[in-house]
């Protein structure tokens, strides 16, 4: 049975992303071999939200993030290590914006303002700002990799008193946890054995658009390559890649060579489609190396433990 969980709103959320597994959690700390495991490592980290809730549950005794986005990384040692301070940067940022006698306008111009001394400045505390108030939560970068996603001007982001609330519960789970910049491959290949990797990579098709999701794409190839070497060294890992939709897939799976235990997961109704009017299933694309089905004791054990797709269209859509 999947881990039980008090749901993803409970969860402290340290800032809005687009793409969080937090509605995740359940199925991947189902998949925990131990009660506790030594180390959970996340080297495509975002949002941080499987460390943030294994810690949270008790899950994982020592957290290892890492991704390649330096101002994203920067920004989380700030929630772990100077909560106080970004708050207060933030405070100042979400009230400046509404100085002017047409609220909206103003904050509109401000977070273009800030917008560009970001792409100058990489700092960490006008990123937070910045994620509060753009559309959809959903990161944008250019070519150049500047950050290039437009406002929501429908609202002015969150609250000052919410966002501590948010920071301060994220920052009290992720003490004592290692951050670093940087791309995955490291992380993986070289966890120890008894660490479990969760990776949340970019999905097919995110990358090579010109609004880029992430600041670098994600090759297909070589990611492939590179997580053979992690099986070939034993490492117990979890891939979330691409999500099941009407059309079936949204991109081509991993190589069955890989050896790869590949589960198609629900985790519940698709946010996404309710907003454009229409109820469907989420269901994630879960994929486990052979380490980690041996610490679990089989596949047979792994279809106990989560929630396996439905096997019929009309049970998903």
């Amino acid at each position: 049975m999947q881990w039980k969980t008090d749901g993803p709103r409970s969860i402290p959320q340290a800032f809005p992303y687009q793409g969080s597994k937090r509605a995740l959690v359940g199925q991947i700390l189902s998949l925990f071999p131990t009660e506790q495991v030594p180390l959970l490592v996340e080297p495509f980290a975002g949002s941080a939200a499987i460390s943030v809730a294994a810690r949270m549950y008790g899950r994982a005794q020592d957290i290892q993030i890492s991704d390649v986005n330096a101002p994203l990384m920067d920004l989380w040692r700030m929630i772990i290590d100077s909560p106080d301070d970004l708050l207060d940067s933030y405070t100042k940022m979400w009230h400046e914006q509404q100085q002017g006698e047409n609220s909206l306008v103003e904050a509109k111009a401000y977070f273009m303002l800030k917008r560009r001394e970001f792409n100058d400045t990489k700092d960490p505390a006008i990123l937070l700002y910045l994620l509060a108030r753009c559309v959809k939560a959903a990161v944008r970068y250019g070519k150049n990799g500047d950050f290039n996603q437009s406002a929501d001007n429908r609202r002015m982001g969150a609250r000052p008193a919410n966002m501590q609330e948010r920071i301060h519960g994220a920052s009290r789970l992720m003490q004592g946890a290692k951050v670093t910049s940087g791309s995955y491959e490291d992380p993986l290949v070289n966890a120890p054995r008894e660490a479990i990797v969760y990776m949340d990579p970019p999905y097919q098709g995110t990358t090579d658009v010109p609004d880029h999701r992430y600041l670098t794409g994600l090759r297909r190839d070589v990611f492939s390559e590179t997580l053979q070497r992690a099986v070939d060294n034993q490492v117990s890992f979890i891939v979330s890649y691409d999500v099941v939709r009407e059309d079936n897939k949204y991109g081509e799976p991993l190589a069955d060579d890989l050896g790869l235990l590949h589960r198609n997961v629900v985790v519940g109704v698709s946010s996404q489609a309710t907003l454009v009017g229409r109820k469907e299933m989420s269901i994630e694309s879960l994929y486990i190396s052979p380490a980690l089905v041996q610490r679990l004791g089989g596949q047979d054990k792994i279809d106990d433990l989560i929630d396996v797709e439905p096997k019929t269209q009309d049970a998903l859509f």
